[in-house]
């Protein structure tokens, strides 16, 4: 799918990846953007539309649906992360409020979207998940469970959308240097260069992108004997 003249949908667009989607489509030559937040107020890049989106509330979603019917890339990008693992003392809780937003938000947002894209000649659906959808530990224990249920839900959106022409990119990173990740010391890479390569992917026809070094190698290592995912 091309940039060029697009109606675009990114939610979380107000900072870090979001906003860089939000750049770059506008940088590409999209004809609309429309910039997808909580907090409307929180939009502030010039020539967006601001959206007001809770991806958790089926009728704030069914309202931006409603509102944006002429979208023809929607760029699932809104997520959370909170530090704990399957054992934490809060597992349980920790585990609802990702799931809400990583996985039933791109669960909402692509149900309510999917016939919007088929009136509109199919278009795309852009879904950011991670390398935590491979590689897990404690750190970030259930935020990788959550990605890893993104990244199957992904799949499956791929094959249910192909009879109207909907393109379903999957985009795994590894650390991006946004404000979600402060306070972890590791290797990260800018947003800018990670929405380029996959708006890149995207423009290419791609259904997943591996949008940096060390995801790439990651990727490679899921059948080896032992797999990555067993060496941590």
């Amino acid at each position: 799918m091309k940039l060029d003249n697009a109606v675009v949908l990114v939610t979380g667009a107000n900072r870090g990846i979001g906003l860089a989607f939000a750049q770059a489509a506008l940088a590409r030559g999209a004809r609309k953007v429309y910039a997808a937040a909580r907090d409307p107020d929180t939009v502030t890049l010039p020539g967006v539309e601001a959206v007001q989106l809770d991806v958790t509330d089926d009728a704030s979603v069914a309202a931006a649906a409603a509102r944006c019917g002429d979208v023809t890339l929607l760029v699932n990008n809104a997520g959370i992360a909170m530090v704990g693992g399957a054992l934490a003392q809060d597992g349980v809780a920790l585990a609802r409020a990702q799931m809400e937003v990583n996985f039933f938000g791109v669960l909402r947002m692509s149900g309510a979207f999917a016939p919007v894209l088929a009136r509109n000649g199919g278009g795309a659906v852009l879904n950011v998940v991670s390398i935590a959808s491979w590689i897990n530990g404690p750190t970030l224990g259930l935020y990788g469970a959550t990605k890893s249920a993104a990244w199957n839900l992904t799949n499956s959106l791929r094959i249910e959308l192909r009879g109207q022409g909907t393109q379903v990119l999957a985009m795994h990173m590894g650390y991006v240097d946004t404000d979600m990740t402060r306070g972890f010391e590791v290797q990260k890479s800018p947003p800018e260069l990670i929405v380029a390569r996959t708006l890149d992917a995207l423009e290419a026809g791609a259904e997943e992108v591996l949008a940096d070094e060390t995801t790439q190698n990651v990727k490679r290592g899921l059948s080896a004997e032992p797999g990555v995912y067993l060496a941590r």
